[in-house]
């Protein structure tokens, strides 16, 4: 069973949803970057995904803009992030990691060698936000025969039939958008999301996670009856920005704000 498997049925069996927490790698700079992954699980991430820093990132809103703007500023490369997964590793072989981020790193590193040295480092799955299901046959096959899931999206104006084409070979778990837009912009219409997961569960066993607009832990607490998860990225992201503005330890935030988010799960 995979570790990202093994999570979901840890939290069913605990009848509560999961956290999954979203940073930047490498943001501000790598080493405080692996002090604030290896902060997340003991502050309550059930699954970490990870940013790959990229110079456009078009699905994402100006907080994380700005975080992959500093992490390349301080040289975070796609191997660097491969690098922190290692170090991570080191630590905690329990919690999943996904990467998440554009193909276009991924295709300038090289598709073969970057699935090899990701399942080596210890990466779970893949969120490549670019690649429509019809484009990502050159990826996802051979990053699931690796053994690395394939996390697709699903949006509100997903209708059955595109539902459809994105549940057929997504893998790990299901991300559903809650709006329409780029990240950390506006907050999740929970009455809404929870009238859209309803016929997406009829058509899939995959665990649901909802992101996108969810900020606080009375957002996380709203949507916790419905989505298998909720991800929380540009809140945390912005926690970093806030913690150098202060001369605050960044890890320390972000620990701080998960904190409270994971007691709103449980």
């Amino acid at each position: 069973m995979s570790r990202i498997a093994q999570r979901f049925a840890e939290l069913r069996a605990a009848s509560r949803s999961g956290l999954v927490t979203f940073v930047t790698g490498g943001d501000p700079d790598p080493a405080v970057s692996s002090r604030i992954l290896a902060a997340l699980p003991e502050a309550g991430a059930d699954i970490i995904e990870i940013g790959v820093p990229f110079s456009d990132p078009m699905a994402d809103g100006p907080t994380i803009q700005e975080a992959n703007l500093r992490a390349l500023a301080a040289g975070t490369h796609l191997a660097a992030i491969l690098g922190l997964v290692r170090q991570f590793r080191e630590r905690d072989d329990r919690t999943p990691i996904v990467l998440m981020g554009y193909f276009n790193p991924i295709l300038a590193f090289g598709i073969e060698p970057f699935i090899t040295e990701a399942r080596a480092a210890g990466v779970d799955g893949l969120i490549v936000v670019d690649l429509p299901p019809e484009e990502d046959p050159e990826l996802r096959l051979p990053a699931r025969e690796a053994g690395l899931d394939f996390i697709r999206l699903a949006t509100p104006t997903s209708d059955g039939k595109r539902l459809a084409r994105i549940l057929d070979g997504a893998s790990g778990f299901l991300y559903y958008v809650s709006i329409a837009g780029i990240t950390g912009t506006r907050a999740v219409p929970v009455d809404a999301v929870q009238r859209a997961l309803a016929p997406i569960r009829r058509q899939t066993d995959l665990p649901i996670a909802v992101g996108f607009g969810v900020k606080t832990p009375a957002d996380a607490a709203a949507l916790a009856g419905s989505a298998d998860a909720v991800v929380v990225g540009s809140a945390l992201v912005g926690e970093v920005k806030a913690a150098l503005a202060a001369g605050r330890d960044p890890a320390a935030a972000v620990a701080e704000r998960v904190a409270a988010l994971a007691a709103a799960l449980r």
